[in-house]
This record gives C-alpha cells, structure tokens and sequence, in this order.
C-alpha cells in the first residue's frame, strides 16, 4: 500500500504522513520525487525511517519513529505546524483510518469502545486542512467487518474529505461518481460487492501514478 501511494503522490507536493501505516509512505518515494514531507510535530524536508547510526532520538516524525532529514530540513514550532495543517498550504495528507463511508466520511481517532484510548492528534485539522485526503487502511476488520461503510458508527474525523482509499484489496476513488474501483489485488469487483455493503461503479479510468498536482 505504502508503495502505491508514494507512486502516486504527484512531483513536488507537500504532503503530510499520518501515525501508523502512512509513516511507511517515506520509505518509498523516489529521491528525485521532490516530495516535501510536513510532520504534525515541526519539521519540513523529513526523509525516510532512520536505521542504526543514523538514528537521532531527537529527531521522529509525529509517530516518535526516528528519522532522517534532507538537504534544506526546517524546524519549526507545533503551533506554526498546525497553522501550515489549518491554512490550506498541504496538497495531500496520508492518514489511518478505521472506518471510510461511501459520501468521504473518516472515522480515525476512536472506536468508542469504554476502553479505548481516543487519539485525535491532528487528524481532524489535516482531514479539513489538507487539499485531498489520502486514506491507508485495512479493507476488513480481524473480524471480517468492512471497514469501508455506506456510514461510519464510529466518532468522525470529518464529513465527506476522503478523496481515495488504499487498502490491501483494493484502491477506492471516493467522489460525485460514488464508490469507485481503481485497481484490485487478489480480488475482483464482484467479489468485493459481495463483501461491502457499498455500491461499487466498476473501474476508474486513471491511471496509478498519474496523477495531478
């Protein structure tokens, strides 16, 4: 998935990786890409995981994973963080998600299950903030519960700002068409009509790795 979205993230774009799943974007852009990655926690230029001796405790991205920094890194205050997450100046953010309904909605920061830990960070100032909404998750729960619904159950993040959803079965173009397949993984369309209880339009005609700015 990680290597799907990295292909797919347009040349020169500002993008924003979520905790958990999207972390692993970083790992998987080109070094030419000219990708600028934001983290929530102040730093602009951030590169991939860091290993052995290049690892800084000081220097993580907003998941405390450490990190590496490229050539032109910056630094900044949390709060000018969040200003450049609130302000429109991200094309892209990359977030977890539980739950995806069909309209766009994002359920990410809590089951409300009694004894769950919410954990809001600033996905609801990226999922309003940022230009379009990238969601990496798992099609079904370790139940086999769809986690791309007609309409989350779950507390949302935010209403109607999912733009597309990666997945390990499939990738979804959510928009005025509906639910959209763009590609499958082991998989085919009926099958997974059979599974989601979400109409499906049959398959997009973008292409992975094309897309616009």
């Amino acid at each position: 998935m990680a290597a799907l979205v990295a292909a797919d993230i347009p040349r020169g774009a500002f993008v924003n990786l979520g905790i958990g799943l999207p972390t692993l974007v970083a790992d998987h852009l080109a070094a030419d890409s000219g990708v600028v990655l934001h983290t929530e926690n102040g730093m602009l230029n951030m590169g991939p995981a860091a290993h052995g001796e290049q690892i800084d405790p000081d220097l993580t991205n907003a998941g405390k994973v450490p990190v590496t920094e490229l050539p032109g890194a910056s630094y900044f205050h949390h709060a000018d963080s969040f200003a450049m997450m609130r302000g429109g100046h991200l094309d892209i953010c990359v977030l977890g998600g539980f739950q995806v309904s069909a309209a766009g909605d994002l359920a990410n920061w809590h089951t409300g299950e009694p004894d769950a830990i919410p954990a809001v960070g600033g996905a609801m100032d990226l999922a309003i903030g940022a230009r379009r909404v990238f969601v990496m998750m798992t099609l079904f729960t370790k139940t086999g519960e769809p986690k791309l619904v007609p309409r989350c159950t779950y507390p949302l993040t935010g209403l109607a700002c999912v733009d597309r959803v990666y997945t390990d079965h499939a990738v979804f173009e959510l928009g005025a068409r509906g639910v959209v397949v763009r590609e499958t993984f082991g998989m085919g369309v009926e099958e997974l009509a059979e599974r989601l209880e979400v109409p499906l339009s049959g398959f997009a005609s973008a292409e992975p790795g094309r897309d616009e700015a």
